[in-house]
């Protein structure tokens, strides 16, 4: 006959290790979206990005139609690089761009549709 001493382990069981997960993945995404703010109204969208240690020169800034993509030079202390799409079109000469302590506010103009409609005069 032959004895064998059980093994015991302690199993975690399969809800526990759902719930650790979906815990760490919510932190994470909190931790990647932790670093800028986005406020809407009717007339702009005001975005807010922490970039601390980085001056104006830094950074560079381009605007396509309802994109914002933010980058750092080459040879900045640290590398930035972040695009966001925004729900409308975006006017560019009437937006604005403030950097303050480390924190660059995008105020951006949204883009009031053109009237493109013609009368003629009928003779």
């Amino acid at each position: 006959m032959f004895l064998a001493t059980p093994i015991i382990r302690n199993v975690t069981r399969p809800d526990e290790a759902l719930q650790r997960f979906l815990k760490a993945a919510t932190h994470a995404s909190k931790q990647l979206n932790a670093d800028f703010q986005v406020s809407h109204s009717d007339e702009a969208t005001v975005l807010s990005v922490d970039v601390p240690g980085l001056s104006r020169e830094q950074l560079q800034l381009r605007i396509e139609e309802n994109m914002v993509h933010l980058s750092s030079v080459e040879d900045a202390p640290r590398q930035v690089r972040r695009s966001w799409e925004l729900p409308h079109k975006i006017d560019a000469a009437a937006s604005s761009a403030k950097l303050e302590l480390g924190v660059l506010t995008l105020t951006l103009q949204r883009l009031q549709p053109v009237d493109k409609t013609v009368t003629l005069n009928i003779q």
